[in-house]
């Protein structure tokens, strides 16, 4: 939205939770309110980026914000991120949204969920909390 560039080297030090969504998604609003409160709980430690790609727009995402009342930043991708992350290729163009990634404080991707009967505690509970206590508590032990 404010055409800075995020780099996931830049956050190196702290847990990094990288989410793609899309702002028509019904599991994503839920889920973009979860992460909102996760950034807040774990500031300073834990780092939150949301992810679009097309049809998403800057008009969508700005009015999804709004009434989500979100303070994660939300960037823009036209696919290269997602199909980086998602392995998605021509042969397997799709994927799973809302998909998260857990990033370590060394930048490994430790987890990632994609929505599914098994993961719903992830995306519509408290389950993410536990996820990231794991990892903040790791991460002070190395």
């Amino acid at each position: 939205m404010n055409l800075k560039q995020y780099d996931p080297q830049d956050f190196r030090g702290k847990v990094l939770v990288v989410e793609f969504m899309q702002t028509t998604c019904p599991h994503c609003q839920r889920f973009s309110q979860i992460l909102d409160e996760a950034a807040k709980k774990y500031a300073g430690r834990v780092t939150v980026l949301s992810v679009v790609n097309p049809p998403d727009n800057a008009d969508n995402v700005k009015r999804y914000m709004t009434e989500n009342k979100l303070s994660v930043p939300i960037l823009f991708d036209c696919g290269q991120v997602a199909s980086s992350y998602l392995q998605a290729s021509p042969s397997n163009p799709n994927f799973q949204i809302p998909h998260v990634f857990l990033i370590d404080a060394q930048g490994m991707i430790r987890n990632d969920f994609g929505y599914n009967v098994m993961t719903r505690g992830i995306f519509e509970e408290r389950d993410l909390f536990t996820e990231l206590d794991r990892m903040l508590a790791a991460s002070k032990t190395k």
